[in-house]
């Protein structure tokens, strides 16, 4: 009989941000977004800003998940990440203003612009938004 949990881990530099049992767990990858289900063969992934969303027993809870790596084992998920947010973490004021600084550093490209640093605070500011929403 398959399982019907698996054991999440997610790891920040400054804090275990949650470890538990999950039934499912979804989030963007380089390659694109992923939903792992327990009994995943094993794979590894770089984590591409986004929501986070796990699936639990109680419901599904939501977090802005910026970057990192994952390591997907059949018996459990292991996410070594950048920053994670939940919402209640997330200021709405900061997230915006991030977002418009990034979408005008776009806009302007500049000669010394690093493009992918802008699109990845592009993406950051609107993985928080979103998980305000």
């Amino acid at each position: 009989m398959a399982e019907k949990t698996f054991t999440l881990r997610i790891i920040t530099p400054e804090r275990l941000f949650f470890e538990g049992e999950a039934e499912m767990v979804e989030f963007n990858t380089t390659e694109g977004e992923i939903g792992v289900y327990p009994g995943h063969i094993p794979l590894t992934v770089i984590v591409k800003p986004g929501i986070l969303r796990i699936h639990e027993k109680e419901g599904i809870r939501i977090a802005a998940l910026h970057s990192g790596f994952a390591e997907i084992l059949p018996e459990g998920i292991s996410v070594l990440a950048e920053v994670v947010e939940w919402p209640d973490e997330i200021d709405e004021k900061r997230a915006n203003e991030a977002l418009a600084r990034a979408q005008d550093r776009l806009k302007v490209k500049t000669e010394n612009l690093d493009i992918a640093r802008a699109e990845t605070a592009l993406q950051r500011a609107i993985a928080r938004i979103n998980v305000l929403k």
